[in-house]
């Protein structure tokens, strides 16, 4: 993870540096270290407004100061600062209080095709049950193809409830059936499969609404694809536009060498990303600490 970022962010110190000629920055220098590393950031894949933040951040942090004599340090004392402030997290122990908060406690996942929803869905239901929560699965995916087979399979290997229908059902009554059953055996969590989705698609987001309108989901988390980069941004502003998100899970984060999707999409939707996903395996699923990235960012 980073890997490109850091490689680049390296090279940009070595080449700005000989170029800083003023004992305390100036509007001049620094203009040129940041355009630098404007393109790094943005071939990393962060955002434009991520970029501009950090624009924003660094400029208050070093026009005026010292950076000649040790260069390297003070600049990336700065990043540091600026990723500090666009990283929003969500806290295991406050999200761990909010789930327990209600009985049970509705989570509907959305996410695009692919993004692996499904898969997350196993992870987090693993996560709660090793928490000491009992969970029901909603099969809502009700029209992609094996998907109800699927979260079947995982429901039966970890020892979980699932609620199912045949394909082509209305999601809406799926979810609100599993809402049920979990209120009649007392389960801890529902977690609400959803078919994946382009966010262009009105009918299908509309559908989406639905679910969310029969059941009042408790937490609507966005479940998004790390690799896809800057797309990731564009796909979270309108889930969240459409549907409200109240966070997010990135998958995949294990073959992002760039790391942008982590650094914007939870500021581009001022929404935390609460766990990063990695791999097959139910404990590849690791929650989100802003302090663990900014350290794998230097």
């Amino acid at each position: 993870m980073f890997d490109f970022f850091k490689k680049k962010i390296n090279e940009v110190f070595k080449k700005v540096e000989k170029a800083v000629t003023e004992t305390k920055l100036g509007q001049n220098d620094f203009d040129k270290i940041f355009w630098e590393l404007e393109l790094t950031l943005l071939q990393s894949n962060v955002s434009a407004e991520v970029t501009d933040k950090v624009k924003a951040s660094l400029e208050s942090e070093l026009i005026g100061k010292s950076v000649k004599r040790d260069f390297k340090k003070v600049i990336s004392a700065a990043l540091m600062k600026a990723f500090d402030e666009v990283l929003i997290e969500s806290k295991e122990a406050d999200f761990l209080k909010k789930v327990k908060s209600k009985k049970p406690f509705i989570i509907m996942i959305v996410g695009v095709n692919g993004s692996g929803k499904t898969t997350t869905i196993s992870k987090l239901a693993y996560y709660l049950k090793k928490k000491g929560l009992s969970i029901v699965l909603a099969a809502g995916d009700t029209f992609r193809a094996a998907s109800i087979e699927q979260l079947k399979h995982h429901a039966e290997k970890l020892g979980v409830d699932i609620v199912a229908n045949d394909y082509d059902t209305d999601s809406a009554s799926v979810a609100f059936d599993a809402v049920r059953h979990a209120e009649k055996k007392s389960n801890d969590v529902v977690i609400i499969d959803t078919a994946g989705r382009l966010h262009s698609n009105k009918n299908l987001m509309d559908e989406l609404k639905k679910v969310k309108r029969v059941n009042n989901p408790d937490m609507t988390i966005f479940v998004a694809d790390a690799i896809t980069g800057n797309d990731v941004v564009e796909q979270a502003r309108v889930f969240n536009e459409e549907i409200s998100i109240d966070s997010v899970i990135l998958t995949k984060t294990d073959v992002d060498n760039k790391g942008g999707a982590i650094l914007s999409v939870g500021y581009t939707i001022k929404k935390p990303i609460i766990f990063l996903g990695s791999g097959q395996e139910y404990e590849n699923l690791k929650h989100f600490k802003k302090e663990e990235i900014i350290k794998k960012l230097f």
